[in-house]
């Protein structure tokens, strides 16, 4: 794994060398973990950055809480790894501007990610200097997954399912939300815990799935991410569940959903999820090398309408390190698909107070077509 970090760290150097970009500063937690091999477990921000800063000439830096800092340089291929203070004379902001530095005329950030927190910092110590945006550069180099990244992928896909087989069981009458939630995170931290030694960096590597599970039962499936509850499931309800917050596996992140239904299914609710699966598998089945992205929010958006439904924003999203990269599967997004790309790819319907139809699975891009790296039944599913 640090040794593939490495290689894209030298990679994007050569890209920042190519391009004139003289020094950059990540501050997101996903590029962090993607160039340097090391990440946080708080997974907040609230003042207490970590940074990576990289010129094309040079060894990059790491900025980091002097608390944090043990762990940090035992994960981390990166040698210079420089601490800050809470209190005294070494603040971050001393550090980073220490390693900055006073002649600057252009400095590259991440726009989009970076935490208010470090943009004040530049905007009131680095008056006259032009910040522009860092994240295309890294973005094109992220797209294409090597087939390391795909491996770790597709044992979160399994991780994934194996949560799902949980939800599954644990659906019966009476029974309530949460108890599906603690089943699911059970489940997949057993799985996930399968996967890993307690040797080298992977000791840092923690097996636990967390974030609250994203869970509707019954009429308030028509919602989109409400939390699992203490409701009670009944007869005929539809149930929920979404794994997008929480299936991930040293970082790297799928996109995952299915509906079931509670010992019968109505006519109506059968007709909206059979609409949300036909339209997912639609346009699964249109990706290959070579269409662009935009074509395949098309595929699903056909069957939207000949079913009588309202089309959505996206169809489906980049994934990897970060829940959201690019390209998207939307109207607009022009990016031809390539080899190595994977996708989050969605169907999804909402009748407002009555029930909703939903469906989603990860897939990589392949030289012919695609390959699934989630696997669970794609049809109606009735307990």
């Amino acid at each position: 794994m640090l040794e593939e970090t490495i290689v894209r760290t030298r990679q994007l150097q050569a890209r920042m060398k190519e391009n004139g970009i003289e020094i950059a500063v990540f501050t997101d937690e996903s590029s962090i973990a993607y160039l340097a091999g090391f990440w946080g477990y708080l997974g907040i921000e609230f003042g207490r950055p970590t940074m990576l800063v990289v010129r094309p000439n040079e060894e990059p830096v790491v900025v980091t809480p002097l608390m944090e800092s043990e762990m940090v340089a035992a994960m981390t291929w990166v040698k210079d790894v420089r601490t800050w203070e809470d209190m005294g004379q070494r603040s971050w902001a001393r550090v980073l501007k220490e390693i900055i530095g006073a002649n600057s005329q252009k400095i590259w950030i991440e726009r989009e990610t970076i935490p208010a927190i470090v943009r004040n910092f530049f905007d009131d110590q680095c008056k006259g200097t032009e910040l522009l945006n860092i994240s295309p550069t890294l973005g094109q180099m992220r797209m294409i997954k090597s087939p390391l990244e795909i491996e770790i992928m597709k044992k979160a896909g399994q991780i994934a399912g194996s949560m799902m087989s949980a939800a599954h069981k644990s659906l019966e009458v009476g029974a309530q939300e949460y108890q599906s939630a603690l089943d699911v995170i059970n489940a997949g931290t057993k799985t996930a815990a399968g996967f890993l030694t307690d040797k080298g960096w992977e000791r840092f590597v923690s097996p636990m799935v967390h974030n609250l599970q994203i869970m509707q039962s019954g009429v308030d499936t028509s919602m989109v991410h409400r939390r699992a509850s203490v409701r009670k499931l009944e007869k005929g309800d539809p149930v929920y569940f979404c794994f997008c917050n929480m299936i991930q596996f040293k970082q790297y992140k799928l996109g995952f959903d299915r509906m079931f239904h509670i010992k019968e299914i109505s006519d109506a609710a059968a007709h909206v999820q059979q609409a949300a699966i036909d339209a997912q598998q639609a346009a699964i089945h249109a990706i290959k090398p070579g269409v662009m992205a935009e074509d395949i929010a098309a595929v699903a958006n056909e069957v939207y309408q000949e079913r009588g439904y309202e089309t959505g924003y996206r169809t489906g999203r980049s994934i990897g390190v970060a829940y959201l990269e690019a390209p998207e599967l939307k109207a607009g997004d022009k990016t031809v698909l390539q080899p190595g790309m994977t996708f989050a790819v969605d169907g999804g319907i909402s009748v407002d107070g009555a029930h909703g139809g939903r469906i989603g699975d990860s897939i990589v891009v392949t030289k012919t077509g695609f390959e699934y790296i989630t696997d669970y039944p794609r049809q109606l599913l009735v307990t």
